[in-house]
């Protein structure tokens, strides 16, 4: 099972992936003791293997929680997590890309995730430019980053290879 999650910033787009390390499936989550951060929820994923904490922090603090898996033969896997979430971001990753060759690109999009394959756009609207700062980051979390380009008919091409970021 996933054995850390990234820590959150009030205010903040907040994904993280609970992975199990196994089990036959179809697999059954459930949060068994303690409290998610305020304004998180958990929701399967689209397949059992995982399950996602989405949302948007709104109290600071440090929240401990347990989560269980249950597999089709009722064994039972719990994982004990602990999410800091702060007041404000005090880090910035700074981003920077090679532009797209294509002539039609109008922008780009900047995506963001917590493992390099479950993915959440983090720019409100197409990026001109090929810099991008994401001041949302928390303290003490890797992100992995992916960039698209958009062009004049509003295609979207394939995601950029992963690149990972760890905050302090």
């Amino acid at each position: 099972m996933t054995t850390t999650l990234p820590n959150a910033t009030v205010g903040s787009s907040y994904l993280a992936v609970i992975r199990s390390g196994g089990g036959c499936a179809p697999l059954k989550w459930a949060l068994v003791s303690g409290k998610l951060p305020a304004g998180v929820t958990m929701a399967p994923s689209g397949n059992s293997a995982s399950v996602n904490l989405t949302g948007k922090p709104t109290v600071a603090g440090s929240y401990s929680f347990t989560v269980s898996v249950t597999g089709c033969s009722g064994g039972v896997a719990k994982k004990a997590f602990i999410v800091a979430t702060q007041a404000r971001a005090v880090h910035v990753v700074e981003l920077a890309w090679q532009p797209s060759t294509t002539t039609t690109v109008t922008g780009y999009n900047v995506y963001r995730g917590p493992d390099g394959s479950t993915w959440t756009k983090i720019n409100p609207s197409l990026v001109a430019s090929t810099l991008f700062d994401d001041s949302t980051v928390a303290n003490a979390s890797t992100y992995f980053y992916a960039v698209t380009a958009m062009d004049v008919l509003g295609n979207e091409s394939k995601k950029t290879a992963a690149v990972k970021a760890a905050v302090p």
